[in-house]
């Protein structure tokens, strides 16, 4: 079984990447408390794509807390130089907007400006997250 849970924030805002034949990623790396009274964290790399990494990206900023679960994987690959890289990732599955943090006014132009380029290549989406007090947890 290849499964994984976790609750963290977010190191910077998700940015959307639009890739061969009209594919959506997106990837971002998850701030993980180790303990609760302790001040270290894990770092978290994860990969989401299709329509939930471009909602990912239009709600989430640097700063907000999701929950993810989704499935580990492990990848390598050859760089310019010669050396081989190797990166573990969760491939997010579902992910959980339990607080989230504005964008930056900045990034919100950028990616109204990318969103404008590239509406010939997608498909307009309608969707609205909505704004319960129940998903909020305490900071």
């Amino acid at each position: 079984m290849n499964t994984v849970s976790i609750i963290g924030r977010m190191t910077k805002a998700p940015q959307l990447k639009y890739l061969s034949e009209g594919r959506l990623q997106t990837s971002f790396v998850l701030a993980v408390n180790k303990g609760y009274k302790s001040d270290d964290a894990d770092f978290v790399l994860c990969t989401i794509w299709g329509k939930l990494a471009e909602t990912t990206v239009k709600y989430c900023g640097k700063g907000s807390l999701v929950g993810i679960s989704g499935r580990l994987n492990t990848r390598s690959y050859d760089k310019g130089d010669g050396t081989r890289v190797f990166v573990t990732e969760v491939v997010v599955e579902d992910i959980r907007f339990l607080v989230t943090k504005k964008r930056d006014e900045e990034e919100q132009n950028g990616m109204q400006s990318i969103a404008t380029q590239e509406h010939s290549k997608n498909e307009e989406t309608d969707f609205e997250f909505p704004a319960t007090q129940s998903n909020q947890l305490p900071v």
